[in-house]
């Protein structure tokens, strides 16, 4: 488990958060990988393919290296207002673009690597705007005025077949394409992820979390163990506590972040 110090963001709120991950149940290694950075603001959560060489080490490299790039674009870039969300996304965007390119020549130059790949969900917080990218089934959901919302949509066969209706909600949990993706760090084709700017209001919760969690614990009872936990850090302990009941059939990562009013004791 990682977390920091309230950061103070502006003056109307600080952010705290906490990550975790845990190997789950059945697998006999963790191919998730989070960052928790307090001080950049950043906040990453990457699960490495299964079935597929190295995905341990795609996910590694994405929390490592990414922070990285983002850090030297926005060095070099001619970027004056930080409060300009869509320059701002465009950054994060073609920083996992940059990433993703990187994961794909190591997969083909590498032989124990070929077809690497993770996926990945990212908050970036600057200001007032939380900015969130992501490429894969890895999600991000807010939590605000007891309100529990995602705000991802997953790169995915079955998210596909359910957004043309050609299947139920029920016929995708157990679809035998279920965990095949659309779109992922490390693919041969040209990616591009999908970014989107949330304004924070005192009391939202965000969650980052892998498919490892979402696919045991449905969102209402993602959204009761968010709002009975009082701290990011107890909410992750029993979120993947949930998650290990349920079956734990895949590694589980979280990161709760929350926008506090105030110094939190």
């Amino acid at each position: 488990m990682s977390s920091g110090e309230p950061r103070r963001t502006n003056p109307a709120y600080q952010i705290c958060a906490t990550g975790m991950t845990d190997i789950g149940c059945v697998r006999k290694r963790n191919e998730d990988a989070f960052l928790a950075d307090m001080k950049n603001g950043l906040f990453i959560v990457s699960d490495g393919l299964g079935g597929h060489p190295s995905g341990d080490v795609a996910s590694r490299m994405i929390v490592d290296l990414l922070p990285q790039i983002l850090a030297r674009r926005l060095r070099l870039s001619s970027v004056t207002n930080r409060e300009n969300c869509g320059l701002m996304r465009k950054m994060v965007a073609e920083s996992l673009s940059e990433m993703s390119l990187s994961i794909c020549r190591l997969g083909r130059n590498s032989p124990a690597n070929i077809g690497m790949g993770a996926t990945v969900v990212v908050a970036w917080i600057i200001g007032q705007y939380a900015h969130v990218a992501h490429m894969g089934d890895s999600r991000a959901y807010v939590l605000r005025g007891g309100r529990f919302r995602k705000l991802t949509r997953d790169h995915s066969l079955v998210s596909l077949l359910l957004q043309h209706g050609e299947i139920t909600m029920s016929e995708g949990v157990n679809h035998p394409a279920r965990g095949r993706l659309t779109r992922f760090v490390g693919m041969e084709a040209e990616v591009v992820p999908d970014t989107q700017s949330l304004k924070l209001q005192v009391g939202d919760r965000i969650l980052l979390c892998t498919d490892g969690l979402w696919g045991v614990l449905p969102g209402a009872r993602m959204k009761f163990i968010l709002i009975q936990s009082k701290r990011p850090g107890g909410a992750c302990r029993n979120l993947v506590e949930a998650g290990k009941m349920a079956g734990g059939s895949d590694n589980l990562t979280a990161i709760v972040i929350d926008a506090v009013e105030g110094m939190p004791s």
